[in-house]
């Protein structure tokens, strides 16, 4: 039995909200997960940085600023959050699996995204270098051309000459992409504020998880072999696992991509998968946003145990089976 097991092969197909790991030996699979990643780091850290502003504009109003007291300027290889806390989730779910069986090697997909050629299917040799924005001072000059200084929602019927730029998608998750930007002018943009208009424009396509893909693929390689030197680490491309799986007739999921990965496509497949979903572990916000009468502000935090229960677990309640996501120490 031991010798069967230290032919194990673990792999990894990463990916931006799904990961799919499965550890095979050249007779059978002997591990297959798929774990879903957590989305809301972005909208967490951007309610945070909005709080935090506003708690300095009341408490230290003349403050002096600190604008080169950042940590990005101090760490070498700094990521942001968002990019880390999936790099990190990568890395502890392989970590598990390396607990559990004695693996000799690991193999993980990486992708590398051409965003200009996802945008402009014909773009080839100088026009790389000649971006959308070329000629102009900044993104919000580009935008106002791109839509001939007309609002897009009246057209000029409101005769309002201010324009604005609006940003389709929140900026804190949208960010200043010229796809998430659109020309109104005033009027229109007032009024849209105040909900008495709805825009049929919708964002234009979002690279995000293209970006994301491009940096942590060397990112992951790099810190397993850091961690592991004494395994075997490489990394594969998502047109070879495509190859073999269709080759075999295996159909399309996170899990089937991880076990094509491993090369092993004459083992015996398990016919179940364990499934994992990544969720917030703390919440150290002591007090919620809205205040009651007498100015008195509820708690935010909820005992960890109600009642014998846990956050997330499985129960069974009616014939039913469901999991607790919140959890209240009165009034069952």
């Amino acid at each position: 039995m031991r010798v069967f097991l230290e032919q194990t092969r673990k792999t990894a197909d990463a990916g931006y909200k799904h990961v799919g790991l499965s550890a095979s030996t050249e007779k059978a699979e002997l591990y297959a997960s798929q774990v879903e990643l957590r989305q809301d780091i972005t909208d967490l850290l951007s309610a945070r940085r909005a709080l935090r502003r506003a708690r300095r504009n009341r408490k230290t109003r003349y403050r002096a600023p600190r604008f080169d007291n950042r940590i990005r300027t101090k760490c070498e290889g700094w990521l942001a959050p968002s990019v880390e806390n999936r790099i990190n989730a990568y890395l502890s779910r392989i970590e598990a699996v390396l607990r559990l069986l004695p693996i000799t090697k690991i193999t993980v997909e990486t992708a590398s995204f051409d965003t200009q050629l996802l945008k402009s299917p014909d773009i080839a040799g100088e026009e790389y270098q000649k971006g959308e924005q070329l000629g102009f001072w900044n993104v919000r000059e580009y935008v106002l051309f791109r839509d001939g200084h007309v609002c897009q929602h009246c057209h000029g019927r409101s005769k309002d000459p201010v324009l604005n730029v609006h940003h389709l998608e929140s900026r804190r998750t949208g960010g200043d992409s010229p796809d998430n930007l659109l020309t109104l002018c005033e009027t229109c943009h007032k009024a849209l504020h105040r909900g008495e208009i709805t825009l049929k424009t919708k964002r234009g396509q979002s690279f995000r998880a293209q970006a994301f893909m491009g940096i942590m693929r060397w990112v992951v390689l790099d810190r397993l072999k850091a961690s592991h030197p004494k395994l075997e680490v490489q990394n594969t491309y998502g047109y070879r696992t495509k190859h073999a799986r269709i080759s075999n007739g295996i159909a399309k999921s996170h899990c089937a991509d991880a076990f094509c990965i491993a090369g092993n496509l004459g083992a015996e497949r398990l016919g179940e998968l364990f499934f994992q979903k990544q969720t917030r572990r703390n919440n150290r916000q002591i007090h919620k946003l809205s205040i009651l009468k007498c100015g008195i502000r509820k708690r935010n935090q909820a005992p960890f145990e109600a009642k014998g229960f846990r956050l997330f677990d499985k129960v069974a309640r009616k014939g039913e089976e469901g999991f607790i996501f919140g959890r209240r120490s009165s009034r069952t």
